[in-house]
């Protein structure tokens, strides 16, 4: 069975900045051909749940309050990486414009809403090391060509 890295908040899991989730109908639809393998590297870089949120500034990724928050975020994309190492991953779905996850997109660090062309800081990590990243906007993509 395929492992795929997967964002927890996608499964339904309350770890987004405001304590919710992004839970999607799709991937549940998935959940019995793949082995998903849930991470919130924001979590892991020891971030709490709600927490303040916070966009890609530059090379820093700074919070809606103007704390720096880059060292968190690389820490939990590091953590991610191991993750993924340890098993053998080769794909991953992200939520689309996060500053952890985005895969396409990030809000523009102005905290507006506003989108931008860019990468999380976990996708750019997992990318640089070989690891597939789609965005949770491309699932039918992920499933057409590498599920079915």
């Amino acid at each position: 069975m395929i492992k795929i890295l997967i964002s927890s908040c996608l499964l339904g899991n309350n770890c987004k900045w405001n304590g919710r989730n992004n839970g999607r109908e799709i991937i549940m639809s998935i959940k019995d051909k793949v082995e998903f393998i849930p991470v919130c590297s924001e979590v892991l870089g020891g971030l709490p749940i709600p927490r303040i949120p916070s966009e890609i500034v530059g090379k820093r990724v700074i919070n809606e309050i103007n704390l720096d928050v880059t060292n968190q975020f690389l820490e939990g994309a590091e953590k991610v990486l191991q993750i993924a190492k340890e098993n053998n991953v080769k794909y991953a779905i992200f939520k689309e414009r996060s500053p952890s996850c985005g895969v396409h997109q990030i809000y523009n660090g102005k905290f507006k809403r506003i989108v931008k062309k860019g990468k999380g800081i976990t996708t750019k990590l997992l990318e640089k090391n070989g690891i597939r990243v789609y965005s949770d906007e491309e699932i039918e993509m992920l499933i057409k060509h590498q599920i079915d």
